[in-house]
């Protein structure tokens, strides 16, 4: 018998595919091990799983696991749910940059909105220019911050705009600081799963005098559909991890300070 014991804890087929698909959506990779431990199966029987499910395309096999569909995140409102300590602790590292009068320009995003929150709540006298209607939002509850919202098409699953609209209403301003969220973080650079999205990101980054990027160690190593922003041009990386292997090697070489939250 190649399964593990208890059987009566074990899911069906249908279940163990839900829930492989599920948990790759919050965490982007998984290995064999952690599956068949947290699935109380044998390694075979998650491979086996693995192979069907990459069959179908709901996921990409990995050597020793699986990863998340290249291109595919979950909605924006999904990721508020997930990894809420982290991100409101990078949250915190993010607003500690900002000075009063400063022009801030902020991407779509559940990190974003997380430090645009943190923002709000400690930050005065400041311009802040946004495609994202959750950003905007949050920020509107300081009256001594003045919120523009980009024009553009409207993306229902992120809550924010895009197109040429957008791109060119930011080309119009100049900003302090760029505050961007990514869907994966290589040592190629930083990514996005929506290509309309990753435009407007590349035009803020363009268009201010430093740019941070807010992520939690979970996108670190995934790869998206659109590289928007290479490790010689950002000059921030605040995340809840040290970067290791050649990913912490190229933000070395392209002198991107990394500031690490101090746990939660």
């Amino acid at each position: 018998m190649t399964e593990k014991e208890n059987p009566a804890r074990r899911l069906g087929k249908r279940a163990r595919h839900e829930h492989i698909v599920k948990e790759l959506m919050a965490s982007s990779s998984l290995r064999v091990s952690e599956l068949a431990e947290a699935l109380d199966v044998s390694t075979e029987t998650i491979r086996r799983d693995l192979f069907e499910l990459g069959e179908k395309g709901l996921i990409n096999r990995t050597y020793g696991g699986a990863a998340r569909p290249l291109g595919s995140e979950p909605t924006v409102a999904e990721r508020h749910r997930m990894m809420v300590p982290e991100r409101e602790a990078i949250a915190k590292l993010a607003a500690q940059l900002i000075r009063p009068n400063d022009v801030l320009l902020i991407g779509g995003g559940a990190t974003t909105t997380h430090a645009a929150r943190r923002i709000a709540a400690v930050c005065r006298d400041l311009t802040v220019i946004t495609h994202a209607f959750g950003v905007a939002t949050v920020l509107s509850a300081n009256p001594t911050i003045t919120v523009l919202m980009a024009p553009g098409r409207y993306n229902g699953r992120e809550g924010n705009m895009g197109g040429p609209e957008t791109n060119e209403f930011l080309e119009g301003y100049s900003a302090n600081w760029a505050i961007l969220g990514a869907s994966g973080i290589t040592a190629e650079g930083v990514s996005e799963a929506e290509p309309l999205a990753a435009s407007v990101y590349k035009t803020m980054m363009r268009r201010a005098a430093g740019t941070v990027i807010v992520a939690d160690h979970g996108k670190f190593e995934q790869h998206a559909l659109a590289i928007w922003g290479r490790w010689g041009e950002i000059g921030h990386l605040i995340t809840d991890r040290a970067p290791t292997g050649p990913l912490a090697r190229a933000l070395e070489r392209g002198r991107v300070e990394v500031k690490v939250t101090g746990g939660v």
